[in-house]
C-alpha cells in the first residue's frame, strides 16, 4: 500500500509486468442475438487473437468498505485481467484503505486465456477538494502510458468476461474513444420494502436507458464511470482540444457526461457494449436516490443549456445530448398529463359532468405492456421485475418519485442557486440530509388545493368552459404519448438484452 498526499504533478507509472501474448479460447456468442449481430460479434473477436494492448485500471473509492473487496476480487477474476489496478481512496473516513491494502502487491492469474500478471496499488490521497474528479485525474496520471484506461466505481462488480469483451471491441475499431458496459443492479442482497421497490425501479430505469443507446447504433450518450474503458489517445486528444491538463474537470456535476461529449467532439465514437455487463450500487433510500438523481439531472441540464457556466460551455445540439432532451421533454409531458388529468377529473366530478370512456384505459394498458417488455429484456429479470411492470401502482409511484427529482432539478437550476450536489449526495447516502425530496409533492398538493378553492369561486359557465377546453388538450397529448409508447412497444430490439 502506498499512502501519499494529492500531488500537483502525480508520478508517472509504467506497467509493472507485460501481459504475455496468448492464444485466447473461442468466445461464445451471447444467446438471443440476430444472425447479423452474431457475425459482427465474431468478426470483432477474430480480429483480436493476442493481447496487443495494455490496460490500466483505476478505482476511485469514497467510503467503500462494504464493497471494495468484492470489486478488486471481481477484477482479479476477469478472464482478461487489467495490467495494473490502482485503488484511489479520497476523503475516506472508513476502512476502505485498510481492506483494499490486503490485496496490494503482484498477482499471477491463470485463466482460459493463459497466465497473466497484474499488480494492485492502493493510494490514500487524503482530503481532496475535487472529490471523485480529483481521484480520477490522479489515477489517469498513473496509467496514461497504457493503451486503455479502465474506470471502475468502488461499488461495481462486472461479469467475469467484461474486460475481455470491452478490450476486444476497442482494439477491433480504432475509432472507438470509449466503450461502456451494460449496467444493472443486483437485487438479490436488497432487504426492506422501500429498498426493494427503489431497486426494482432503478433496474427498469437502467434497462430503458441501455436499450435506447443500444438501438441508436450502440452510441452511448454517457460513458459512465461505473465500468467503462477509454482509449488514452482519445483522452489526450479531448484534453488538447479543450485546453485541459486533465481528462475530467470539476466544473460539471456529471463529469462522465462532459468527458463523453468531449471525446465525441474530438472525432471518436462513444459506444455501449452489448456483451460486457456490470452490476452497480443502487440507492435503497428515498433521500439517497433523490440526491443522486437531482445531481445527475442538474448536471445534464447544465450541459444542455448554453452559456450557463463560463468554463463549461453549453452544447444543446451535441449528438450525445439528444437523448437528454428527449428524456426531459418526456418527463415534462408525463407531469403535464398526470396533473392535468387529476385537475380535470376532480373538476368534472364536482359538477357531476364526468363520463367514463373505456378509451382512457388504452394508455395505461400500453404503458403496462411496454413496462413488461422492458422487464423481460433485462437479462437476469425475475419475478419482482415482472410484478413491478404489471401491477401498475409500483411503476406509477416510481414515476411520481422521478417527477419530483425532475421538478427539483429544474427549480434549482432556474433559481441559479449555488449548491454542492456532490456533498448533498454523500450526506444523503450516509443517512443525513433534509427532507427536500418531499418538497415537490407538498408544493403540488398546495397547488391543487389552491386550484380547488379557485374552482369553487368561479361560476358554472367558467367551470364548463375550462372542462370543454381542458379535456381535448389532455386527450390530444395523451394520444401522442400513447402512440410514442406503442412505437417503442413494437420496435425490434434485435435480440438485445439489458
Amino acid at each position: 500500500m502506498t499512502q501519499t498526499p494529492f500531488p500537483t504533478t502525480p508520478a508517472f507509472a509504467h506497467p509493472s509486468r507485460p501481459v504475455q501474448s496468448v492464444q485466447p479460447a473461442p468466445l461464445p456468442v451471447p444467446e438471443h442475438f440476430d444472425a447479423a449481430y452474431e457475425d459482427d460479434f465474431e468478426s470483432v473477436l477474430e480480429s483480436t487473437t493476442v493481447h496487443r494492448s495494455t490496460i490500466g485500471c483505476i478505482i476511485p473509492a469514497y467510503n467503500e468498505e462494504e464493497s471494495i473487496a468484492a470489486v478488486i476480487e471481481g477484477l482479479l477474476a476477469q478472464s482478461r485481467v487489467p495490467d495494473v489496478i490502482h485503488v484511489i481512496a479520497n476523503n475516506t473516513s472508513d476502512n476502505t484503505v485498510k481492506i483494499a491494502a490486503e490485496y496490494a502487491g503482484p498477482h499471477e492469474v491463470t485463466t482460459e486465456l493463459g497466465t497473466q500478471f497484474t499488480e494492485v496499488f492502493v493510494h490514500d490521497i487524503g482530503k481532496n477538494p475535487d472529490k471523485k474528479v480529483g481521484a480520477l485525474n490522479y489515477g489517469y496520471s498513473l496509467v496514461e502510458g497504457y493503451d486503455y484506461l479502465l474506470g471502475v466505481d468502488g461499488d461495481t462488480i462486472a461479469d467475469s468476461r467484461a474486460v475481455e469483451y470491452l478490450e476486444a471491441e476497442a482494439v477491433g475499431d480504432s475509432r472507438i474513444g470509449g466503450i461502456s458496459a451494460i449496467y444493472s443492479i443486483d437485487d438479490k442482497p436488497i432487504t426492506g420494502t422501500i429498498g426493494k421497490f427503489l431497486i426494482a425501479g432503478q433496474r427498469t430505469q437502467f434497462a430503458a436507458f441501455n436499450m435506447q443507446n443500444l438501438l441508436r447504433g450502440r452510441n452511448m450518450a454517457v460513458l459512465g464511470g461505473q465500468f467503462s474503458i477509454f482509449s488514452t489517445n482519445a483522452l489526450r486528444d479531448a484534453m488538447k482540444q479543450n485546453h485541459q491538463s486533465t481528462p475530467w474537470v470539476k466544473d460539471s456535476e456529471v463529469e462522465d457526461s462532459l468527458l463523453s461529449l468531449q471525446i465525441k467532439s474530438a472525432g471518436y465514437l462513444t459506444k455501449i457494449s452489448p456483451y460486457a455487463r456490470a452490476n452497480v450500487g443502487g440507492m435503497t433510500t428515498l433521500k439517497g436516490y433523490d440526491a443522486q438523481q437531482v445531481k445527475w439531472t442538474y448536471g445534464a441540464i447544465e450541459l444542455m443549456w448554453p452559456g450557463q457556466r463560463g468554463d463549461t460551455k453549453g452544447q444543446p445540439f451535441h449528438p450525445n445530448l439528444r437523448l437528454r432532451w428527449f428524456e426531459n421533454f418526456g418527463m415534462l409531458t408525463n407531469l403535464f398529463v398526470r396533473v392535468a388529468f387529476l385537475i380535470l377529473l376532480a373538476g368534472s366530478l364536482s359538477i357531476n359532468a364526468f363520463v367514463f370512456s373505456p378509451l382512457w384505459l388504452i394508455p395505461p394498458l400500453v404503458a403496462v405492456l411496454l413496462n413488461l417488455r422492458m422487464a423481460r429484456s433485462i437479462k437476469d429479470h425475475n419475478q419482482r421485475d415482472i410484478l413491478f411492470a404489471i401491477l401498475v401502482f409500483p411503476a406509477e409511484a416510481f414515476m411520481w418519485i422521478r417527477l419530483g427529482h425532475f421538478m427539483r432539478s429544474w427549480s434549482r437550476f432556474l433559481s441559479k442557486k449555488k449548491v454542492d450536489n456532490w456533498a448533498m449526495q454523500a450526506k444523503a447516502e450516509s443517512g443525513g440530509g433534509s427532507i427536500g425530496h418531499w418538497v415537490p409533492m407538498l408544493i403540488l398538493a398546495a397547488v391543487l388545493l389552491a386550484m380547488a378553492v379557485v374552482w369553487n369561486l368561479v361560476g358554472p359557465v367558467a367551470q364548463s368552459s375550462i372542462l370543454w377546453i381542458g379535456w381535448p388538450i389532455v386527450g390530444v397529448v395523451t394520444v401522442l404519448q400513447t402512440l410514442l409508447m406503442f412505437t417503442k412497444l413494437v420496435r425490434r430490439q434485435h435480440g438485445y438484452q439489458v
